[in-house]
């Protein structure tokens, strides 16, 4: 008993305790980080205009807070990311997920991408946050893939995520193992995007996942 209590310790402690829907409220946001002290959770992933609730609330715990940029569709100008990451970090954040421009990515417009990355990599490493950028990984291509996540890596990102989870196609174990193959080990990985079970989490961990994303956290540390 002892030994699977730890087990699912050290499996709490990589979840980002996510709550991104549209219609999310200050009660619901309170309850979730009242959920990720109990547990032990990573982080607690929320939209921008939570940021500042949520950080008094995980004040003087291990929990961090995480905000949600670009969400969910990435398609804002660069600078409008950068703000809102600098803004998002000013007010108690310690880590961003952004999302990508994935139109510019589809036209081919690798200068912008690849300045989009930079910006909001530098504007969060200078306030020594961790920076995770989104690339919606299951809605690419294989070359796709591998080309962001040597964008990425060549940017000195933090971490690549697979998925916002608000698009069809979330995290597999096929999507992780690729872009484990095609990132140096600096680079770590969070798997996010339909991830709803215990043996699902440890699998994609398995295959090289760093962090989990999901909502539905508690289902999968009480199974």
């Amino acid at each position: 008993m002892t030994d699977s209590k730890e087990k699912t310790k050290q499996l709490a402690s990589r979840i980002d305790h996510t709550l991104l829907r549209p219609d999310a409220t200050r009660d619901e946001v309170t309850v979730v980080c009242e959920e990720a002290m109990r547990h032990g959770f990573a982080a607690v992933c929320v939209a921008p205009y939570f940021i500042t609730h949520a950080a008094k609330l995980l004040d003087g715990s291990k929990v961090v807070v995480a905000a949600a940029v670009g969400f969910p569709f990435g398609h804002g100008p660069t600078f409008s990311k950068v703000s809102e990451a600098k803004w998002a970090m000013d007010n108690g954040a310690r880590e961003v997920d952004a999302v990508i421009n994935r139109s510019a990515f589809r036209s081919s417009d690798l200068p912008y991408v690849e300045n989009e990355i930079e910006s909001l990599t530098t504007v969060v490493h200078f306030q020594n946050g961790i920076i995770k950028i989104i690339i919606e990984a299951g809605e690419l291509q294989q070359n796709d893939v591998e080309q962001l996540c040597k964008i990425c890596a060549k940017r000195g990102v933090d971490f690549v995520k697979t998925s916002s989870g608000f698009s069809g196609n979330g995290a597999s174990v096929e999507l992780v193992k690729l872009m484990r193959k095609a990132l140096p080990a600096k680079v770590k990985i969070k798997a996010s995007g339909g991830i709803r079970s215990r043996a699902f989490a440890l699998e994609l961990l398995d295959a090289g996942a760093d962090r989990i994303g999901c909502s539905r956290s508690l289902d999968i540390i009480a199974e």
